[in-house]
């Protein structure tokens, strides 16, 4: 079941954080595998605001969280993680299109993320969710400075895009 994500959800999140990150052992991102979660006083910054959503198993435990910025006057996703546990069940595309939906009723016409672009469950998995590349001379403002930061930490050692999906609203 999807929800707003709750305060006591952050220790889950930060679980299925590092969880979900060590699968990127396995295609030579160690880096990626090795980094700490999002530190908790983050999480719960985006969980007060009412910018992160989870997906709950049957049994009520989270098991996936996204979550989501404004820039520019655009939904971007921040995060988007699946226990690898419930990898392959439609999880993640499950939150894209809750907050897709979000997005809609609020009036918003399209959500952006930036991404790994070699990365299977990255680039290539968000294209078939109906996200399209977006060119280096038409990023906004919010996602030059966004492509800056993961610049700055290192994340382009290995080739990165930002993206953005159009609203039906």
């Amino acid at each position: 079941m999807i929800r707003l994500a709750q305060e006591d959800d952050i220790r889950s999140m930060m679980s299925i954080e590092r969880a979900a990150d060590a699968v990127f052992r396995d295609i030579g991102m160690a880096a990626i595998a090795d980094a700490e979660p999002m530190p908790a006083d983050a999480l719960h910054g985006y969980q007060r605001s009412d910018r992160a959503w989870v997906d709950t198993d049957d049994l009520g435990r989270v098991v996936a969280y996204l979550l989501l910025e404004v820039l520019d006057g655009v939904p971007h996703i921040e995060q988007v993680s699946v226990h690898p546990s419930y990898a392959g069940q439609g999880k993640g595309r499950q939150l894209i299109e809750a907050v897709a939906e979000w997005a809609g009723l609020q009036g918003f016409s399209s959500l952006t993320l930036t991404t790994f672009t070699e990365v299977p469950w990255n680039a290539p998995y968000y294209a078939r969710l109906g996200f399209e590349a977006v060119p280096a001379s038409q990023l906004s403002p919010g996602l030059r400075h966004v492509r800056a930061h993961e610049t700055a930490i290192g994340l382009d050692e290995w080739p990165r895009t930002a993206m953005r999906r159009a609203l039906s609203n």
